[in-house]
C-alpha cells in the first residue's frame, strides 16, 4: 500500500509499505479520506519523528481482530488512530483500536468524517475530564458562564457545540477571522458572544470581561494556548477556577498556583481515559445520526497524499481558520479507487 510518512520541515515522502494488521482488539480500515491536524507538523519537529502522523480516519472495515464484536467488514466507521505508532491515516489502509471507532451515518460523508475524531474528542476531553462540567446527560438550570479561546478552531468549534448540548451559557468565545463561523454556533438568546483577539490582548481581558456582566468566571478552555491567550484569561479567572489547555505552557508566565490548571491531551482515551473514549466516540455517533453534531467544515487537498505536505505547511503558517484539510486517498498517483 500507499503510506505517507512526516519528517520535520515538514517533508513528507510517499512509500510502499505493508497493510497493517489489526491485534485482537484492533480493526484495519481501508480509508477513503484522511483528516489532518497541527500535531501532524509539530510532534516531528518537536521529537525527531520520522512517521505516518495521520490520526484521522474515515473508511471502510477492512479486518477485524478476534475480541471485536461491534464492527464488521465493509462497515462505514471514523476513527481515531493512536498517535505516535504505526498505521497511521496517511495511507491506504490504516490501523485503530476498536474503541475509538464509530459508525458513521449515512447522511456523513468521508470527508465529514475525517474532520471529526482528534479534534472533537480533544474538546469532549477538555470540557468533561479535565473541566468538570456537566456532560449532556447531566444538564443543570444553573449559568455556567464558559470562555472558549480559539473558537473557530476545530477543537474549540467541537467545545462550543458539546457545551450548548451540556446547556453551558454563557458562551464567552474568543475568535479572529473564523468569527462568522462561530455565530452559527452560539446562541445569543442564551447570552453567548464573540471577543475578536485581533483587537489585542488588553481588548480581550476587557471584552471577557465586558461580556461576563457582574458574573464570576470559574471555567475556560484555552484551545489555543499559545500567543498570550492563558495569559488573558487568568487576568479574568476566578482565582479558584478551572482551565484546561491544549499545549503546554511553555510561555514565561506562570499560572495562579490557586487556579486549577490541567492539560488536556487526547491521547489519554489510549490510556487512562479508555472508557470515557469508547462512551463518547458513540455519543457522537449518535450525534450525528440525529443532527445536532455538526462536523467542522472542511477543504478538500488535491493529488490525495500527495497533498499532505503542502497542507502542513499551511497548518504551520497558521493559514486554516474554520476549516479541516482531508485527503481522498483515491486522488493519490498510483492508487486506483
Amino acid at each position: 500500500m500507499k503510506e505517507a510518512i512526516v519528517s520535520a520541515g515538514p517533508t513528507v515522502k510517499i512509500v510502499d509499505s505493508e497493510i497493517p494488521k489489526p491485534n485482537a482488539d484492533q480493526v484495519v480500515i481501508k480509508v477513503v479520506v484522511s483528516g489532518s491536524n497541527p500535531k501532524d507538523w509539530k510532534v516531528p519537529e518537536w521529537m525527531g519523528t520520522t512517521l505516518n502522523q495521520g490520526d484521522d480516519i474515515a473508511g471502510t472495515i477492512s479486518a477485524v481482530g478476534e475480541n471485536v464484536t461491534e464492527f464488521k467488514v465493509g462497515d462505514r466507521v471514523g476513527a481515531f488512530h493512536e498517535m505516535r505508532t504505526p498505521g497511521g491515516s496517511y495511507a491506504e489502509y490504516a490501523l485503530a483500536w476498536a474503541h475509538t471507532t464509530f459508525h458513521i451515518p449515512k447522511t456523513t460523508t468521508y470527508e465529514e468524517a475525517a474532520a471529526i475524531p482528534l479534534a472533537a474528542m480533544t474538546a469532549a476531553v477538555g470540557l468533561y475530564v479535565r473541566l468538570g462540567l456537566p456532560e449532556p446527560w447531566k444538564v443543570g438550570d444553573k449559568d455556567i458562564p464558559l470562555v472558549i479561546y480559539g473558537g473557530s478552531s476545530a477543537v474549540g468549534a467541537y467545545a462550543i457545540q458539546l457545551a450548548q448540548r451540556s446547556k453551558i451559557h454563557p458562551l464567552i468565545v474568543v475568535a479572529g477571522g473564523g468569527a462568522p463561523y462561530v455565530e452559527t454556533l452560539i446562541d445569543r438568546t442564551k447570552g453567548d458572544t464573540i471577543v475578536d483577539y485581533r483587537k489585542g490582548n488588553q481588548a480581550v481581558v476587557q471584552g471577557i470581561k465586558d461580556e461576563l456582566k457582574g458574573k464570576t468566571l470559574e471555567y475556560a478552555f484555552d484551545a489555543t494556548s499559545e500567543k498570550g491567550s492563558y495569559q488573558n484569561i487568568c487576568q479574568v479567572l476566578a482565582s479558584n477556577g478551572h482551565i484546561t489547555l491544549v499545549l503546554p505552557n511553555k510561555e514565561d508566565f506562570q499560572i495562579p498556583a490557586t487556579v486549577h490548571n490541567t492539560l488536556t491531551m487526547v491521547g489519554s482515551v489510549h490510556g487512562e481515559d479508555k472508557d470515557f473514549g469508547h462512551a463518547f466516540f458513540r455519543y457522537i455517533g449518535k450525534g450525528l445520526h440525529d443532527g445536532w453534531f455538526k462536523p467542522h467544515p472542511q477543504e478538500i487537498q488535491k493529488g490525495g497524499l500527495e497533498g499532505v505536505q503542502g497542507a502542513l505547511q499551511k497548518l504551520k503558517d497558521g493559514q486554516a481558520s474554520a476549516i479541516k484539510y482531508v485527503f481522498r486517498i483515491a486522488d493519490t498517483p498510483g492508487i486506483s479507487s
